[in-house]
């Protein structure tokens, strides 16, 4: 990816992490917003550059204020969290930009469905020991079984935002 991303491990620090998300309900009158708070993940630089790695989400910790609310979107309507416990992203490639932009190509797997998933993140911060990518993208829900929408409450896409701060692992 960089000079700075050398070739090695990347463990992410869960604790520097946040992912979220947002989406309008209501007739697009009030937007839901909510965080997992069990995030997991890592990845490997190769020597010419090239990285790959996975992120996992913690389905049962998704927390939107609202504990009624947050089992509804955990139950079967929803993410269905008994049966696919984890949401999971896996980068099979990630391409620095001379901007500071990383293009990512990945497989995107909710409720048991998998998708290819592009986006664009930007690395925030770097060094030999740490980085930071922050990433904002948009999900259609329905591709991934998520087709629940009492009376059409339920519009568009959801949007959702990651920083992610990986650490070098000392081998």
């Amino acid at each position: 990816m960089t000079v700075a991303a050398q070739a090695g491990l990347w463990q992410l620090d869960a604790g520097a992490s946040t992912v979220a998300l947002k989406h309008k309900t209501m007739w697009n009158l009030v937007t839901v917003k909510g965080a997992f708070t069990a995030v997991a993940g890592g990845g490997e630089v190769g020597p010419d550059g090239t990285a790959a790695g996975t992120l996992t989400l913690d389905v049962a910790s998704l927390d939107t204020k609202n504990a009624k609310r947050d089992a509804h979107l955990r139950g079967a309507d929803f993410f269905d969290a008994d049966n696919h416990p984890e949401i999971t992203f896996v980068a099979r490639a990630a391409e620095l930009g001379a901007d500071g932009t990383v293009k990512v190509t990945g497989q995107l797997t909710v409720r048991g469905v998998s998708r290819p998933k592009s986006l664009t993140a930007r690395l925030v911060e770097s060094d030999a020991d740490a980085l930071t990518l922050d990433t904002e993208f948009t999900v259609d829900r329905s591709e991934f079984g998520l087709g629940w929408n009492q009376m059409g409450m339920i519009r568009g896409l959801t949007t959702v935002t990651a920083a992610l701060r990986f650490t070098r692992t000392v081998a």
